[in-house]
This record gives C-alpha cells, structure tokens and sequence, in this order.
C-alpha cells in the first residue's frame, strides 16, 4: 500500500449521525470531508438530505455539496471523476480526505476503482421514458436485459431510464467490473444503530424536519421549475411531499392528509435503512461502531490515527 494516497470512509444507515462523526475524526487529524451522497449534490436540497450546515462543519472543509442544479442529472461517474480531483487537491495540501455518506453505490465506484459503462445520456430517450410509469419502465428494461431487471431498484425511475439507455447502446448493461488496482490506501469505518434505536432516530428526525420546513422546500423547488414528477424522482423526502402537496394524501389542509404522509415516509426511510445495511454488510473490511458508545468512538479514532501514521 505504500506510496498511495489514504483515505477514510465513513459509511452506515440513515440517520446513523455519520456527518457529524466525520467533524469528529477531521477536527482531530487534519482532515476534508467529501460528501458521497447522491442528494447532498443538490442546491436548494438541504432539509430533506439533512445537509450539514456551516455551524455544524464546525470550521472543517466540506466538498461535494451544492455542486449541482435540481434540473440536471448527477451521475455516480461525474461523482466518482469529481471526488478523485478532490482527494488529490486535499491531499496536496497535506490533509486527509475524509469520504462521508450513506450511498454505497458512491462510495465503492469511487474506493473500488469500479470501471462504469460509457454511454453518454440521451435525452430524447430520456424524454419519452420519463413518460411512463416506474412499472412500465421496468417492463422495458426486463425484455432488454433480465439479468440487470433482476437486481434494480424497481421503483427507482432514474436508475431504470439510465439502466434502458446503457441497454439500448450495449444490447446489455454490463457487470459492474471492478480495477483490481484500487487507487487508494483506504480504512473505513461504519456506524451501526439496534434497529429499535435507529428507528426511533429516523422517526424523531422526520419529524423534526417537517417542522424545520421540508414540505415548504419542496414547494419552493416546484415554483422554481422542477416538476413534481422529477422532485417525486428524487425519491423519499421529496417523493412523499411532492405526492403530498398534490393532494394524493387528500386535503393538504387537513391534519389526516399530512399524518399520513409522514406515517408512510417514515416507513419508507425505514425499508431505505434496511436496503443499505444489507448493502454495507457486504463488506467485510469495515469496522463497525456503535456511535452512541464513547468508548467505541475513541477506539475508531485510535484506529484513525494509527492508519495515518
């Protein structure tokens, strides 16, 4: 491993408290903190992603945030091409790059070196896709490619338009293959909830962020613009307060409607929660904390120090 550049990654579920442990580990070795979230890339998306803020960065770095426009489409390679120039910029400056995030798609094409398919977008495709319903698009894509139908997220459009696009170009979407010569020298650690501590997390934290204004965010997003049917693509958040502020939940003036909103949403970022452990789980080379312990933290920070050394 010698000569290459070292990273951490910081990783775990939902609501986990990953941003503000990354403070932590930065404040204590010199560190930068990147954002691999597939939202936090997003202006205007700051309550529903949880997006750190400048009195919570506490004065560290932070990279990767704000650094795209709602109406566009962020993909995991611009993702990955913008992280690498990140980390070698940190580096120079003689800091340590401090990966952060709860998207393990993120964060193994960019610490695995995972070679991605290079088929450019098409938006008269993109167009007459986004049409259709997640089932019809699922459809599509199951008699252009069953292997790749198989393991999708089925209610995911945007991945499904992408996985039709790459399809269309290469009659298949090819395995995700991986360099075997990574270029980083990489130590990560998770974070680790029980199950009834998380839930309860994600619920208190949903509700907390209705009050903070998530529902006015989203409406401020459609008045600039954004469609709902894009803002319900963002998945989530944005998926449960667009179809609220639609009326699909039924009177957006009547206390039921929004109840039911956030009774269903906080369901969803509980399946969400579930779908990443078993993501991360995967891995056999992370260490994982609980972060509600001292004790576990200071162990993780030794582990820290004693990789950077």
């Amino acid at each position: 491993m010698k000569g290459k550049t070292k990273i951490i990654v910081i990783l775990g579920q939902t609501a986990t408290g990953k941003s503000d442990f990354a403070v932590e580990i930065a404040k204590n070795i010199g560190g930068e903190v990147i954002s691999a979230d597939s939202r936090q890339v997003y202006t205007g998306m700051d309550i529903g992603t949880g997006k750190i803020t400048k009195k919570e960065m506490q004065g560290v770095s932070h990279h990767l945030l704000d650094v795209a426009s709602p109406t566009t489409i962020f993909s995991v390679s611009k993702f990955k091409k913008m992280a690498d120039k990140k980390i070698i910029e940190i580096s120079k400056n003689g800091h340590i790059p401090i990966i952060c995030g709860g998207t393990g798609f993120y964060i193994d094409a960019l610490i695995d070196n995972v070679i991605l398919p290079s088929v450019k977008p098409d938006k008269k495709l993109r167009t007459e896709l986004e049409k259709k319903s997640t089932d019809e698009l699922y459809s599509i894509l199951k008699e252009l490619d069953e292997n790749r139908a198989e393991n999708i997220d089925k209610k995911n459009p945007v991945r499904l338009i992408r996985a039709i696009e790459i399809a269309k170009v290469l009659g298949s979407v090819p395995s995700i293959s991986k360099n075997p010569e990574s270029k980083y020298d990489v130590l990560k650690i998770g974070l680790a909830l029980p199950d009834e501590i998380l839930k309860e997390r994600i619920n208190k934290r949903l509700h907390a962020r209705i009050k903070s204004g998530m529902i006015k965010e989203v409406q401020n997003l459609y008045d600039q613009n954004i469609s709902w049917r894009k803002l319900e693509n963002f998945g989530l958040e944005y998926r449960y307060c667009a179809q609220f502020l639609q009326g699909k939940f039924g009177d957006t003036k009547k206390k039921e409607s929004k109840e039911k909103m956030i009774e269903l949403l906080n369901t969803e970022i509980w399946h969400y929660a579930k779908r990443q452990k078993t993501w991360f789980k995967r891995d056999k080379d992370t260490i994982w904390i609980n972060p509600l312990e001292t004790h576990e933290r200071a162990r993780a920070l030794k582990k820290v120090k004693d990789f950077i050394k």
